[in-house]
């Protein structure tokens, strides 16, 4: 199997991994999905995700689909580094491969201006065409009109927090804290006609290819704010050379006054997600970071 087969014959990949026809090497990295490189005949290589053998749960439907689709949506922009992708089936995903390097500053400055690039390339409502997931958690795309903070607080702050409780992540004090934070959305100010996002940007899903280039992987892409994408890339101890990629992106495409004191905001999306999916260990970095926005909240009712 080479490159050309695959591209005609897509629906043929399972089956040639299932006869080890492919040299196979696994990768790692990931929480939800088992990854490998494969290695066809011509010598290109393609990254191949699939739902884990032996998971407690079936693959959701339409997840596959859905980070396809987000892939080929960003890609369109004609931005930043997006891997094309090459397969897509229920049960697995391949892309074409990126060889891994190193986080330079050349590079980083350059993701900034890309990714600044990338969200002008707009989106026509807050959501997308297609069902959303971030991580193996559905997520509810429905194309909304209207003001970003409303629909922040009712497609994606709440769902999750739901979620988190009802798994016993939080408890209904914490839920109390994040439901203040959803019930002064209105107040906090940052609204923007919809961007084109990554919505799923922690470090982890930028790959710094030997191009010496920033590539996204494994989107949750929709129409959003695009301070959502800026304030995740500083969670989890922040992405290589986040100064000089927010200095770049600044110079492209300046953010509005206060986006700073907004970040807590943009973040909490992203830590819901991780009590929802990984449970209480996230649970003191939720309630804090909604306190913060809280207390953001207050300073600006009493400097009015």
């Amino acid at each position: 199997m080479d490159l050309a087969y695959l591209r005609a014959h897509p629906a043929h990949l399972p089956t040639f991994r299932t006869h080890q026809r492919l040299r196979e090497t696994p990768v790692a990295g990931g929480d939800i999905c088992a990854a490998a490189r494969l290695t066809l005949d011509d010598g290109h290589s393609v990254f191949a995700k699939s739902w884990p053998e032996g998971a407690d749960r079936p693959v959701p439907e339409g997840f596959f689909a859905a980070e396809a689709a987000g892939l080929r949506w960003l890609r369109e922009a004609g931005a930043v580094g997006v891997p094309e992708v090459i397969v897509v089936l229920p049960e697995l995903l391949a892309l074409d491969w990126v060889e891994p390097g190193d986080p330079t500053p050349e590079a980083a400055e350059r993701f900034g201006r890309e990714l600044a690039e990338l969200h002008r390339a707009g989106a026509t409502a807050f959501g997308a065409t297609w069902p959303g997931f971030i991580g193996a958690l559905p997520q509810d795309n429905t194309l909304t009109d209207g003001r970003w903070s409303t629909w922040f607080a009712e497609r994606r702050l709440a769902p999750h927090l739901r979620r988190s409780v009802d798994g016993g992540a939080l408890t209904s004090a914490d839920a109390t804290v994040v439901e203040q934070v959803i019930g002064r959305l209105d107040g906090l100010g940052g609204d923007e006609p919809p961007a084109r996002i990554h919505g799923d940007l922690w470090p982890g899903n930028v790959l710094w290819g030997a191009d010496d280039r920033a590539w996204l992987i494994d989107p949750a892409a929709h129409g959003g704010h695009r301070e959502t994408d800026l304030a995740q890339l500083a969670l989890f101890g922040g992405i290589p050379h986040l100064g000089r990629v927010l200095a770049a992106y600044q110079e492209s495409w300046p953010l509005a006054d206060g986006w700073r004191e907004r970040v807590p905001l943009h973040q909490l999306h992203l830590l819901l997600v991780h009590t929802a999916l990984f449970g209480g260990s996230y649970r003191d970095v939720v309630v804090q970071t909604a306190r913060a926005v809280l207390g953001r909240a207050e300073r600006a009712t009493v400097d009015r």
